[in-house]
């Protein structure tokens, strides 16, 4: 029976409209207003929610059983908005409409083939993320979950290229085997409690289930939705990945499909264990140094990488651990601050993908050491970069610096001074790997560039002669080498950290010749200044400022934004309960 339908029209809407996008596809103009018309129907049916969501009322759609089995109660298959629901649907529908204006500039820019079939599986993720964000149980959830891992395939695999194919199988091949290590946790929740409908403070059952059987199902639905959480070492698919275009990069770091990881692990967390049952189960902590690990590699990593995407993406590795690290300390501090950090990560980190897709389009440029003095051209853009690279890095008055005091706070309150200081470190760490872009930018002559900032050079740089080459005395002042000492260089063997190679042949970052079609612009040329106004479309120019905008709001008046409010209903009832 049917009792309240904006649940379910939240995913029918986008589902709707995949039809009619393949309908129009000869007709652009069309084809988009469809999308366009999805994007905004869905965010007014999700936001109309929120006022229930914030005084306790949950809205439910219940579309029948799903499955009997005489073990315990029968499994719905039913949509639930509650307050944790409506916070992650009201994100990834607001965020529809600004990726879908860019990817029209995008796709247009570029002249990409196959538009139709792109605009109709984004349709079909966002209706995969209603259902997932509005799952009432863990069967519901799985069900959704899984065809997001499908319909989001052709996305990665977009391009057609042997490397995109490769990407979209071997996305699948994990996102579906975390898939089954879901169903299993389910199967185990089901026999233990016969029930998975999900409980505020956690299923009450569970209290009086086997604590090893407990700790295994919990491990295989962590695991499960720790895949398309990224935590390592289930992490590979998503640099990868990045062989899509920049639009989908937006939609799997920023609106679905990591965000869908995360969240499942906060549905185990919070409505399948409750906080308190992760603590006195002992499975908060290994959860939270596994996180911390990852957060700290992927930032190491992510300091060689001088493909920007893939920069971005182990930036996006780390940063996801953040959240992952305040769910299994589980305090209402590190719970606050974890919830918080999907919609700060979202904007900061839509607004970096935006801005790369945006050089690669007027530029051509994909890699940091051809960007310097490119803040001249797309001042705008890298403007806007810099602005959520220091969000990234916790800068106050910016979104990620709220969420990640938060976490700090729920550290020092559990007496784990541990997690205190890589959370520190890690902000040191995302320093060092965004300010080199933004010195590459604004303080770089495009004509002499110095490679100093780019970390995969020897501190203070090569030698600007011959004669200091051979010495091999790196200089203060970073410059290239010239004349022998390129020659020199360039028979020397990259896996060895020696010599300069075009990154474009770096195997060790995943890449191979044929990885841009475009060449990047001569060494030899400047720039062409342009304005604010005249640097791109606004179609993509647009999207940019209003995420950078929602980086900086959240960072200024948390207090203000519905974000931070439906969060501390959240954890404020979910530990109240739980205790």
């Amino acid at each position: 029976m049917v009792g309240e339908l904006r649940p379910l029209l939240a995913v029918a809407i986008p589902a709707i409209a995949i039809p009619l996008i393949l309908a129009f596809g000869r007709r652009p103009n069309l084809r988009e207003g469809w999308t366009l018309a999805a994007a905004f129907a869905t965010f007014a049916t999700v936001a109309s929610m929120v006022p229930d969501a914030l005084s306790g009322t949950t809205l439910e759609t219940d579309l029948g059983t799903f499955l009997s089995t005489g073990i315990g109660e029968s499994i719905a298959f039913s949509l639930r908005a509650d307050r944790l629901g409506v916070l992650f649907a009201l994100l990834a529908s607001f965020l529809w409409i600004a990726t879908s204006f860019y990817s029209i500039g995008y796709m247009r820019g570029l002249d990409e083939h196959d538009q139709t079939r792109f605009f109709a599986a984004f349709a079909a993720s966002i209706a995969s993320a209603m259902g997932v964000a509005f799952g009432a149980n863990l069967v519901t959830l799985f069900v959704f979950y899984e065809v997001l891992s499908i319909a989001t395939y052709p996305l990665v695999a977009h391009d057609e290229s042997e490397e995109a194919i490769w990407a979209g199988r071997k996305y699948l091949l994990y996102t579906l085997g975390g898939g089954v290590a879901v169903l299993a946790g389910t199967v185990l929740i089901y026999a233990m409690t016969g029930t998975t409908t999900f409980e505020t403070g956690g299923i009450a059952a569970l209290g009086n289930a086997d604590p090893l059987y407990a700790r295994a199902a919990f491990g295989l639905l962590v695991g499960g939705f720790g895949v398309k959480a990224a935590l390592m070492p289930l992490h590979s698919w998503l640099p990868d990945a990045m062989v899509a275009p920049t639009p989908v990069s937006a939609l799997l770091h920023a609106v679905a499909v990591v965000k869908s990881g995360v969240f499942g692990i906060a549905r185990v967390v919070l409505d399948v264990y409750g906080p308190g049952a992760v603590q006195d189960l002992g499975v908060g902590i290994p959860l939270a140094a596994v996180a911390a690990v990852t957060l700290l590699t992927a930032s190491v990593i992510a300091l060689k990488q001088d493909n920007l995407k893939r920069r971005l993406a182990y930036s996006t590795v780390s940063q996801l651990s953040y959240i992952v690290l305040g769910l299994g300390l589980a305090s209402p501090a590190a719970l606050v601050g974890a919830l918080l950090h999907i919609p700060a990560h979202a904007f900061m980190k839509i607004t970096l993908f935006f801005c790369a897709g945006a050089i690669h389009v007027e530029t051509h440029t994909d890699d940091i050491s051809d960007m310097a003095g490119i803040g001249k051209r797309m001042p705008l853009t890298m403007s806007a970069f810099a602005v959520a690279a220091a969000g990234m890095a916790g800068m106050p008055l910016l979104a990620g610096f709220v969420s990640k005091w938060y976490l700090l706070v729920g550290a020092v309150d559990l007496n784990l001074a541990i997690f205190a200081v890589v959370l520190l470190v890690s902000g040191v760490l995302n320093v060092a790997y965004y300010w080199p872009i933004v010195y590459q930018a604004f303080f770089e002559d495009e004509t002499n560039p110095d490679p100093k900032p780019l970390l995969e050079y020897p501190p203070g740089g090569r030698a600007a002669t011959d004669a200091g080459a051979d010495a091999d005395v790196p200089l203060t002042n970073g410059g290239v080498p010239t004349g022998a000492a390129v020659a020199a260089q360039s028979t020397a063997d990259p896996d060895t950290g020696d010599g300069h190679y075009d990154e474009h042949t770096d195997e060790r970052n995943g890449d191979s010749p044929d990885a841009s079609e475009h060449e990047s612009r001569p060494t030899d040329s400047r720039w062409e200044r342009r304005t604010w106004r005249t640097e791109s479309t606004w179609f993509m120019l647009g999207p940019i400022v209003l995420a950078a905008v929602g980086a900086v709001v959240l960072g200024l008046v948390p207090d203000h934004v519905v974000f931070l409010d439906l969060i501390e209903r959240v954890v404020e009832t979910a530990t109240e309960v739980s205790n």
